[in-house]
């Protein structure tokens, strides 16, 4: 029997249907603007030296990745499904003499692939601090600092030049600005990060954890941990979903600090269908015509669907 007539709510809700599938069909390939940031490095213990910040890259216009790199290129996102992991922080040093603080695991949206930060040396064997989206920091003696990933972060900074009572360890590299060396007095501070508004407000992200100090650790900022200041001392832990590097450490006991976990945030216009597989943790929030989202947290083999 054919259709001769139709309710005027049923052809507001036909209309209607038709103007969203239109628009969600023109938004395809979709622009997508992102921060993505490495999980941050772990603290050195025995007067470590701090934590290498998670690298950090972002498209996001007028505004800055890591290492003083500009931002990247647009981003335009067909239809399909994509990878998300958050990099965890990686652990500070510990519970042996010569353990370096470990590296910050990757984070990836998509294509794209951030670092995790370098652990920050130890005392007596493995100094050095380890190569990572940012560098983690020396120990003494004139132990250097870890170099960093290009487009991505800063070196660590080197430990002071003699051991004698001036046990003071370099400050961890971070997304803005290099790791401080240890000097005469303290440890070295870690890098700064560097600020984003792609959440609507501006939040600094990805700083170095400071270096071990006998008396003065290092000081840190922009979820970086500070560095122990001296015996019953552990160094901070680096910020949560912030990727900063964590505080040296004074000795096994009193250890390095973890980095913190980096971050994956995106946005996309708000038209467009978005979905995550189970174990994806995070927040979304609309800024203007776009939907940010905000991803802390993933299992193995999380995805993100477009569309």
């Amino acid at each position: 029997m054919a259709v001769t007539s139709m309710a005027n709510s049923s052809i507001r809700d036909f209309q209607k249907y038709n103007e969203m599938s239109a628009a969600v069909g023109a938004a395809f390939p979709a622009q997508t603007t992102y921060v993505l940031i490495g999980g941050g490095g772990g603290g050195g213990n025995n007067v470590g030296g701090g934590g290498g910040a998670g690298g950090y890259r972002t498209n996001v216009s007028g505004e800055a990745s890591g290492g003083g790199a500009s931002a990247e290129s647009g981003l335009f996102l067909g239809r399909g499904t994509y990878t998300v992991t958050v990099g965890a922080g990686g652990a500070g040093g510990g519970p042996t003499t010569t353990v370096r603080g470990f590296n910050g695991s990757n984070s990836v949206f998509g294509s794209n692939t951030c670092v995790g930060g370098g652990g920050g040396g130890t005392y007596i064997t493995n100094k050095t601090g380890l190569a990572g989206g940012s560098g983690g920091g020396g120990a003494t003696p004139n132990a250097v600092g870890g170099s960093p990933t290009s487009g991505e972060g800063f070196a660590g900074g080197a430990g002071h030049s003699t051991e004698a009572s001036t046990y003071y360890a370099g400050g961890g590299g971070g997304a803005g600005s290099v790791g401080v060396n240890g000097g005469v007095s303290g440890g070295g501070n870690g890098g700064s990060g560097v600020s984003s508004s792609i959440t609507g407000s501006a939040v600094g992200r990805a700083g170095g954890g400071g270096g071990c100090g006998v008396s003065a650790g290092g000081t840190a900022s922009d979820g970086g941990g500070s560095g122990s200041t001296g015996p019953g001392v552990s160094g901070t832990a680096g910020t949560v979903n912030l990727g900063g590097g964590g505080g040296g450490g004074y000795t096994t006991t009193y250890g390095g600090g973890a980095g913190g976990s980096g971050v994956v945030i995106f946005t996309l216009p708000s038209v467009v269908p978005v979905s995550f597989s189970g174990g994806v943790t995070g927040t979304s929030a609309v800024v203007g015509v776009n939907t940010v989202y905000t991803v802390t947290e993933t299992d193995p083999g999380s995805t993100v669907t477009i569309g």
